[in-house]
């Protein structure tokens, strides 16, 4: 059931025209929860689909699991095991107020109302992936943390003791992420915003090498060869603070030959307290004495570095430290068009965008109920 959307469609089409499954959400989500011989990858994207008929499979999907009595890390292990989180922002959107919702039905005097559910549920999928990241190198300490989810509890604060708990219960024991057959290259880069062959100039030595390049999901990966399984490397475009502390989906901790190749929700970034302000990767048009047509990503807003990654020559995954990333075009207009899509992935998270938006209407929630 790893494919695309359209052939997964067909497959649970087969299935309803054998008499094998019931065209009803509840049996649907059945057989979807069971997951035998499934890919949790395609349960998780079937599952965020924005079409009535999935939204329900979704909330079925959600209603068997039983979250009586546990605490919210406990829920969200049980939940996360079930299916792997797409990595659209939309998505997880819908899926994460599904268990925020059900979690509230069925523990009803932890939280004041499920959009404090669904804020603390993200805040934990942030810190289990900068705490257990080997690529995110400040840690979030205990404090962080408690800061982070100041007020999202009908404009109160949550338990000291209850967010501690929280945090030593992740810092022990990493959430466990669905792993798949492997074909996570094939659906990341199935449908890319745009792919080409560009010249890439080295950073310690500015020679120029011939690489294969794929803009998808606000990252760039660029390749030796068409047909290799994994990237030589990945440079993160989206919501680079200008203190190198954001909230990124291209990671280095899940890995294909040490090299992550699909970005997820589980590999979103713990942001600093107060991680704000434009972009700090921009590009722009560049001119070269050996290279015609060039463009370049940049390092502005007061970062050093573009934060990225990629392999050495023993195939070790190593942090790149580059001011600029210059690349050479064919022609002036496959430069331009580079140039245009780059800008368009070059933006702030959807992700963090909408974490903010739910954790406001958390807090005012209870000045709203006042009036």
């Amino acid at each position: 059931m790893n494919r695309t959307y359209d052939e997964r469609k067909r497959s649970i089409e087969y299935l309803y025209e054998n008499g094998l499954l019931q065209r009803t959400p509840e049996d649907v989500a059945q057989f979807l929860h069971k997951g035998e011989g499934l890919s949790k990858t395609a349960i998780g994207d079937y599952l965020g689909e924005r079409a009535e008929f999935n939204e329900a499979v979704l909330r079925a999907f959600v209603d068997l699991h039983d979250f009586t009595d546990l605490i919210l890390v406990q829920a969200l292990r049980q939940f996360l095991w079930s299916f792997r989180l797409p990595g659209e922002a939309q998505k997880i959107d819908r899926m994460m107020e599904c268990f925020a919702q059900r979690y509230c039905q069925l523990n009803p005097d932890i939280f004041t109302n499920a959009d404090t559910c669904y804020v603390l549920s993200f805040a934990i999928i942030m810190l289990n992936t900068s705490l257990h990241n080997p690529s995110v190198k400040e840690k979030p300490t205990p404090e962080q943390f408690v800061a982070m989810n100041r007020g999202i509890n009908n404009g109160g604060d949550l338990p000291q003791e209850l967010l501690l708990s929280l945090y030593e219960s992740i810092k022990t024991e990493p959430f466990k992420i669905p792993e798949d057959d492997g074909n996570d290259l094939m659906h990341t880069f199935f449908n890319p915003d745009k792919e080409g062959w560009l010249w890439k100039q080295g950073g310690r030595y500015k020679s120029w090498k011939r690489r294969w390049f794929i803009l998808n999901d606000n990252c760039l990966y660029y390749f030796e060869y068409t047909t290799d399984k994994e990237p030589r490397g990945i440079i993160p475009l989206e919501n680079i603070s200008p203190d190198g502390v954001g909230v990124t989906r291209c990671a280095v901790d899940r890995s294909v030959a040490g090299v992550t190749l699909r970005p997820s929700a589980s590999e979103i970034s713990f942001p600093s307290h107060e991680a704000r302000g434009p972009p700090a990767t921009k590009v722009r048009v560049a001119s070269d004495r050996q290279r015609p047509h060039c463009l370049e990503l940049y390092a502005s807003g007061g970062a050093d570095l573009i934060k990225a990654c990629k392999t050495d020559s023993e195939g070790k995954v190593v942090e790149g430290k580059h001011t600029v990333y210059r690349m050479s075009a064919a022609t002036a207009e496959e430069r331009d068009e580079w140039i245009a899509c780059l800008r368009r992935s070059i933006s702030h998270n959807p992700f963090y965008d909408m974490l903010a938006q739910r954790k406001k209407k958390a807090q005012h929630s209870v000045h709203a109920g006042s009036h």
